[in-house]
């Protein structure tokens, strides 16, 4: 293993991955090896690791393409929906480009109809989700597993034995678990590094092909900010923020900047950036490893879930473990599902944390910046 660079440089060094993996991409596909493209925290990335594929997520977090995509879906469709397709519909998505199979999943509505549409461009296999979280949705969704896994082998020509699957979940968690170590250095207080740097590393990690690598350069990275925090290096006491709703990235890292700029810091994200995706683990002392897959997946406490009580659950250990003196929920417009739990969640924030909360509402334009900067602050001020 490596000694790692100056931290500062490490971190704007996971900002650029998505760019340098642009290169690797092609690399990998020149070599022979499958990609295979999704855009879910859903998807199980485990049986692509199995079927020898290079799991890679999708661009779906600028505004560029957007214009593209309305002409071909409604202007009223979220941000992320409409981005996705107008990258894939312009080809400017290198990673779209390269995939062999798209990995679509039932989330919403908006997404279903418009992976309909994408499957014009590319190929798209799509997970029929279950919106429960009952045993008998995990039935459901195990069976979806062997589908998932029966098409990749059909598709990529090999056969995928358990034992593929079985150490691709242990790489996996290997790395799940270095994510959340990472993160768990924001329990200190005052915190060891920003929240921005902690998102460069959380949202650049996504466009690595090689897990064992990354997980080796987390691993590393944490142990070096726990000594530097042990010498004294810290960002000085900061109202503490926790970030829910929509996934983050691209045009609405602004809201994290929006927070660190005027005087906060995020502590934790309880979203599709952080928590939602690396928080679990699939269970490797099983005799069924497809159902402890779906189990793993379905656990996720994702606003598609009808009741949702793991995001309730999870958003409470965060808040208590991570000392949060408030909760900053970043909803995308027309996103319908985050936004009708927001009500619920501000309520659990309120009455059962007794911590101030505050949703914001946006899309990935940056004509909103100044009215996001003023609310924050405000917001942040109250603590």
């Amino acid at each position: 293993m490596r000694l790692i660079d100056e931290l500062p440089e490490v971190f704007e060094s996971f900002a650029e991955q998505r760019k340098k993996s642009f290169i690797k991409v092609k690399e990998l596909k020149e070599q022979g090896i499958p990609i295979v493209g999704s855009y879910c925290t859903y998807f199980p990335k485990e049986l692509a690791m199995a079927a020898g594929a290079a799991p890679v997520s999708l661009c779906s977090t600028s505004d560029e393409t957007i214009v593209d995509a309305e002409k071909d879906l409604p202007k009223n469709l979220c941000p992320l929906i409409k981005s996705s397709y107008g990258f894939a519909k312009t080809d400017k998505c290198p990673f779209f480009y390269f995939s062999d199979v798209i990995v679509g999943e039932t989330t919403c509505d908006g997404k279903k109809k418009m992976y309909e549409i994408m499957n014009e461009l590319k190929e798209v296999f799509l997970l029929r989700l279950p919106h429960k979280q009952d045993e008998a949705a995990v039935r459901e969704y195990r069976n979806e597993m062997v589908r998932f896994k029966e098409y990749l082998e059909n598709k990529f020509e090999r056969t995928i034995s358990e034992d593929d699957i079985r150490a691709a979940v242990h790489l996996n968690n290997r790395t799940n678990r270095a994510m959340k170590d990472l993160y768990g250095v924001m329990r200190h207080d005052p915190c060891p590094i920003t929240g921005y740097e902690l998102f460069k590393v959380l949202y650049g990690s996504t466009f690595r092909f090689d897990r064992l690598e990354l997980t080796e350069e987390i691993e590393e990275m944490t142990a070096r900010i726990e000594k530097e925090y042990e010498e004294g290096k810290n960002i000085g006491k900061r109202p503490r923020i926790i970030i829910t709703g929509c996934p983050i990235g691209g045009a609405t890292e602004k809201v994290i900047r929006a927070v660190e700029e005027n005087g906060g810091v995020i502590v934790g994200y309880e979203n599709c950036n952080g928590e939602k995706a690396v928080g679990l683990e699939v269970s490797e002392d099983t005799d069924d490893i497809y159902e402890a897959v779906a189990r793993r997946y379905l656990n996720i406490g994702c606003s598609v879930m009808s009741p949702n009580p793991n995001r309730f659950k999870v958003l409470g250990e965060m808040i208590d473990e991570f000392h949060a003196d408030g909760v900053l929920e970043m909803d995308l417009q027309a996103c319908l599902t985050y936004d009708v739990e927001s009500r619920n969640i501000r309520k659990f924030v309120t009455e059962e944390k007794n911590i101030p909360y505050l949703k914001v509402e946006t899309d990935y334009s940056q004509s909103d910046v100044g009215q996001l900067n003023t609310r924050i602050a405000a917001f942040i001020e109250m603590m």
